[in-house]
């Protein structure tokens, strides 16, 4: 079933939705981020909030009833404490949504009351499927049970986005194999984002730099940046900025100067670059962010695991004990 038609069979059944939590683990609560920020902005009535899965099952909010709608995500649909988050929340009488690209998975077996099966491997875009999916359940949430002005442009930016994605990355190889040449060598690595596109940084600095690399990271809000990180700046400190089109660009714009600023070794990975607001209107243009920096992000980590001879699949300890 298409987004839209869940939420239409969901609000058939409850009209009363009162809270929607999403739940998921490392780069899954990553990709979930951009469908919480655009309900915290927009929703004036339903009660919006994230969980990892493990904190979901040991501090289960009291909000979890037939009044919610829970969206858990795990790529592979074999996270244990998603698929017992899963578990959980349908016990406690919640609509449980879940988003995982392989429909014979632990998470499909947990018996969720949708099951989304998304892409992956096809291309770059692909990849982006359970980050849009989560999204555009979102939109289909607020705007059938708050109604939403700007639904239109929402849909006209769902079409548009993963055409974007494929034509951007194609044009960056080679300032992406610049990234890898200059930053190979790095002992640690610092992100930073604002907005819709805050996770990415998030999820970029542990899974593509600490889990995929064994590269030392860290990860901030370009607003917090001010408030304490800022003492570490000084010259060839290495940072990877992505910049947003949207409302919170002045908050990564001042981040930028201050690096500039002290001669920092920064990357900016800027959304204006590739056209965004040319293709998707300026009343949406926020929440579309995350996905095409996020492809960008993964053709210039690609470049970085050959240029260290580590591919992004190489693992010290995931998959390989107890733990």
């Amino acid at each position: 079933m298409l987004p839209k038609e869940i939420i239409k069979e969901i609000k058939e059944k409850e009209t009363d939705i009162k809270s929607l939590i999403f739940v998921g683990c490392g780069a899954s609560i990553a990709d979930l981020y951009p469908a919480k920020y655009f309900l915290e902005e927009n929703s004036k009535e339903i009660r919006v909030s994230s969980y990892t899965a493990n904190e979901f099952n040991y501090a289960t909010p009291k909000s979890v009833n037939s009044n919610s709608i829970i969206i858990t995500a795990s790529l592979g649909g074999a996270t244990p404490e998603t698929v017992e988050a899963t578990i959980k929340a349908k016990k406690l009488g919640a609509y449980v949504i879940s988003l995982t690209k392989e429909k014979d998975s632990p998470l499909a077996k947990a018996n969720p009351d949708y099951l989304i099966v998304h892409g992956f491997g096809k291309n770059y875009a692909s990849k982006l499927e359970k980050m849009t999916i989560a999204l555009q359940l979102a939109v289909e949430v607020l705007n059938q049970f708050e109604g939403y002005d700007a639904y239109q442009e929402m849909l006209n930016g769902f079409n548009k986005i993963y055409d974007l994605i494929e034509e951007s990355v194609l044009s960056i190889v080679p300032q992406a194999k610049e990234f890898a040449a200059t930053y190979k060598d790095e002992e640690v690595v610092y992100f930073m984002s604002s907005g819709a596109t805050q996770n990415v940084a998030y999820a970029t600095s542990i899974c593509l730099f600490m889990e995929m690399q064994w590269i030392n990271s860290g990860n901030f809000h370009a607003g917090e940046f001010f408030h304490g990180p800022f003492e570490i700046v000084e010259e060839g400190v290495p940072f990877v900025l992505f910049m947003n089109e949207g409302k919170t660009r002045p908050i990564d714009s001042r981040a930028l100067t201050f690096l500039q600023r002290f001669d920092a070794k920064v990357t900016v990975l800027d959304a204006k670059d590739f056209g965004l607001s040319s293709e998707i209107s300026k009343e949406v243009v926020d929440y579309f962010n995350p996905m095409l920096l996020t492809a960008i992000m993964r053709v210039y980590a690609q470049q970085l695991a050959e240029a260290r001879n580590h591919p992004l699949t190489k693992r010290r300890y995931m998959w390989k004990l107890e733990y």
